[in-house]
Formats: structure tokens, sequence, C-alpha cells
């Protein structure tokens, strides 16, 4: 199997377009179908003095791989011309678009995965003030009641209960349904995408110290111990809940699979330290596979050529490793 792979271009004046690019300057085992305006794919690539042959692209036709400097687009026009580094609200309609057609093509099963380029939140709230992040807005599109960010490394994996909140928000959304719910999905997709027989999670606590016995705070006396050890009893291989600031250690790195922290600051600098610009953001709990690069639009280096690649790259690796498992979780045949 080819796998068939749908990768939006993000905000058309960050670098989104330069990443695109950048990918198509190599030969893909997969079928890469760009989703964004092709005139502005061609203009930033004449601008940054790279080969690109665009072509439209036709689900009807047979997969085929993607040969370097090629590149089949689904055409999706922008709102109003683009400049490289200077956003314009009227693209923000331009950007979701993009997102709707590629997940859209997933549920169709037209894409076997999709992977975000970065988008500008600030620029899209001035179309669609409920826009808070891909991951909740990929899974309202799909129907999924509890989709779960992950971010991973080849030697990390970090989860969130908590995603795109404000700090005083985030205790009063941590019940034990939202954590019981959320550590099922970590547990479910690290079996079936990642192909772990028994994932071992970390589960760090929300307070400094992991409460210290209800000095710190209650949360991890009346939540998350008892949800963990619900899902103990049911086999889950679970620990914690752990202090954050020893739960990243090497020595208990070495016995976890995944890392769940409860609020976005909590685990993300951690694994950005450890591994910025090869990172990829992964959304669990969605019917279909969806990857994305782990910075954001980079206004001040689009059109520039300094650009680096290398997030959306292991992104596209990724989606195509996820969506080949699963293609074959569903047939043996391909496997």
């Amino acid at each position: 199997m080819i796998p068939r792979l749908a990768l939006t271009a993000g905000e058309p004046a960050g670098i989104g377009p330069d990443l695109l690019v950048a990918l198509a300057q190599e030969a893909s085992p997969c079928q890469r179908v760009a989703l964004g305006d092709p005139e502005v794919l061609a203009a930033r690539a004449h601008h940054l003095r790279l080969p690109l042959n665009l072509t439209v692209f036709d689900p009807e036709r047979p997969r085929t791989r993607t040969p370097a400097h090629g590149l089949e687009v689904l055409p999706v026009a922008t709102a109003a011309p683009v400049h490289a580094g200077r956003l314009d609200p009227e693209n923000a309609a331009h950007v979701l678009e993009l997102l709707a057609r590629a997940a859209d093509g997933c549920l169709a099963g037209h894409f076997d995965a999709m992977v975000t380029g970065p988008v500008h939140k600030g620029v899209i709230n001035t179309f669609d003030h409920a826009f808070t992040g891909h991951t909740e807005w990929l899974a309202a599109r799909a129907g999924a009641p509890m989709p779960v960010m992950m971010l991973a490394t080849e030697t990390l994996r970090v989860a969130l209960v908590t995603t795109h909140l404000p700090l005083r928000a985030v205790p009063d959304a941590i019940t034990r349904e939202r954590l019981e719910t959320i550590i099922r999905v970590l547990d479910h997709d690290l079996r079936r995408d990642f192909g772990l027989a028994e994932p071992r999670i970390a589960v760090c606590g929300l307070n400094p110290h992991a409460g210290e016995d209800g000095v710190l705070g209650s949360e991890e006396i009346e939540i998350i111990t008892p949800t963990l050890n619900t899902l103990r009893a049911e086999g889950l291989h679970l620990r914690g809940p752990l202090p954050a600031d020893t739960a990243f250690t090497p020595r208990a790195l070495a016995q976890s699979d995944a890392v769940l922290a409860m609020y976005h600051d909590q685990g993300l600098p951690v694994l950005k330290h450890a591994g910025f610009g090869a990172a990829v953001n992964v959304t669990l709990g969605l019917p279909f596979v969806r990857t994305s690069v782990d910075h954001g639009t980079a206004l001040d280096l689009a059109g520039t050529g300094r650009a680096e690649a290398g997030s959306f790259r292991a992104a596209e690796h990724l989606a195509r490793d996820l969506a080949t498992r699963a293609v074959a979780h569903r047939d043996p045949s391909h496997g």
C-alpha cells in the first residue's frame, strides 16, 4: 500500500508553504497531497529558488509515490493576496477550509492521514472566536468526544489532560470522568497505533510535590489517585501521581512509555527542550491519523529560506508509519 497523506499549508503568510516546498525537494514513499493555494506555493518556491512541479490532485487516479520536486495539490484559494510574514485576517477562513478539506477527506477514506502545518490562532479568532487549537477543532469536526494531545520525539512521549486553557481554569477541568477517559484513550492508542502491548504510563500530579499528602492541594487525593486505582484494577500499567519535577528524570522515564501531564506547560517545555525541531504533535482519540509540527508560524522566517523543516519531516514520517499500521490493523493482508 502507498499511504496517501494530506499536508495542510497552514497560515499562508507563515512558514507552512516554505516547509511544503522544502519537503517537496525530496522523493517520498507516500503520495503527498498538499492542501493550499497553488499560486502561493509556486510563488514561495520561486522566491526560495527551489524547483517545484505542481499537479492538481485527482482522488480517482491510482496512488503513486511522490517524486522529488513534485507535489500534488488540492487547490484552496486564499481570499486576499499573500505576503510572507504579514498576516491578513481575510485569509482566516482559508486556513480553516484547509483543515476541513483534510479532515473530511480522511473521514471519507480519500486520505490515510493528515499532517498539519502551523496556524496562527490570533488571526483565526478574527473569523472564528471558538478556535482554540487544531486538537479541539478537529475533534469537533470528526465528532470525537475526547481528543488527547500528545507530543512525541524518538525517546519521549508526553500527553496532556488539558490543552489550551488558562492556568486558572485547569483544576476545575480535571475531573475523574475526564481523567479516566483520557487515560483510556492514551492506553488504547499506544497499543493500537504505536504497537505497545502493555503501555507504561507515568501520571503527573497537579500540584507541587504531587500535593504532598494534601498540604499543597487536594486534587491528588480526591481525583487523581482514586481514578488511577480504578484503572489499575482493570490491568492498566500506571504510575503516580508523580511530582512533575521528578517524573522527567532519566531514571523515571526509563520506566515509562509515555508521561501524562495535567496541563500544557507542565509537560511540553520538557519535551520541547529535549527535541524541539524534531518533535511531532499527535492527536489521539480521532477516527483518523493526525500529526503536526511542534512549532508556530514563525512569521519572521517566512520566505527567508531559514525555516527548518525537521519537525514537518518527522510529522510526515510518523503519519506514514501510523497510517500503514492502521491499514494493516483493519486488513491483515496488508501487513
